[in-house]
């Protein structure tokens, strides 16, 4: 018998979230939980959940890795053909979620997507691994493919044309830039009466409100 999931819960209590204690940049407020959370060894503390959703509001998610934040925006990489860059093409509003176990805490983000410029994808590209930018090369992203050894055939017939030295990066592979209006950080409190602080992008500054759990 399989067991019964709706008695599964947690009881949070390691921190509490105070809007004195916030800074008035939620960027800056996402770096210092983003840094917390790598000195904290969380796994993958990097991962976010995309939400993306076709034109006629059909969503899709997915786990991707932030590789830039500043005060632009959140930048991840991915193929250009793929099943969220064709849903970014027709409906380029997004969401990002965190989450980070370990330390009890959540992120929320909304905004808008867009390319980042060739240079900017092109300098990442050659910062990777060759392994990752042979994957970038030999992987036609979310199509549907035979079998495991077809992938393994397209990754050796990079490795012949390249052989140890790719000079260029697929044009079909690239970066994109969300840029948030609204940032939400959530920290778990207990009898789950969590704490949320939303910051809201209007008329060019960041509003700071709390919101019910």
């Amino acid at each position: 018998m399989t067991r019964s999931i709706s008695g599964i819960r947690n009881d949070y209590h390691l921190r509490e979230l105070n809007e004195a204690d916030l800074k008035k940049d939620p960027i800056e407020q996402f770096q210092l939980w983003l840094n917390e959370a790598i000195e904290a060894k969380v796994n993958e503390p990097t991962a976010m959940t995309l939400a993306t959703s076709t034109s006629d509001g059909k969503p899709s998610a997915r786990i991707v890795l932030l590789k830039k934040v500043n005060q632009t925006g959140f930048t991840f990489f991915t193929n250009y053909n793929s099943k969220k860059a064709n849903q970014i093409n027709s409906n380029p509003f997004a969401a990002l979620v965190f989450f980070w176990a370990e330390l009890e805490r959540q992120v929320r983000i909304e905004g808008r997507i867009e390319k980042i410029p060739a240079d900017e994808s092109d300098a990442y590209f050659f910062s990777r691994p060759e392994g990752s930018k042979l994957g970038a090369w030999a992987s036609p992203q979310s199509k549907k493919i035979k079998d495991r050894t077809y992938l393994e055939n397209m990754v050796m017939k990079y490795q012949m044309q390249f052989g140890n030295n790719i000079t260029r990066r697929p044009k079909y592979w690239g970066g994109y830039l969300l840029k948030p209006d609204i940032i939400e950080f959530w920290q778990g409190r207990s009898n789950r009466l969590h704490d949320r602080i939303e910051y809201s992008h209007l008329n060019g500054r960041w509003i700071l409100e709390r919101l019910a759990p």
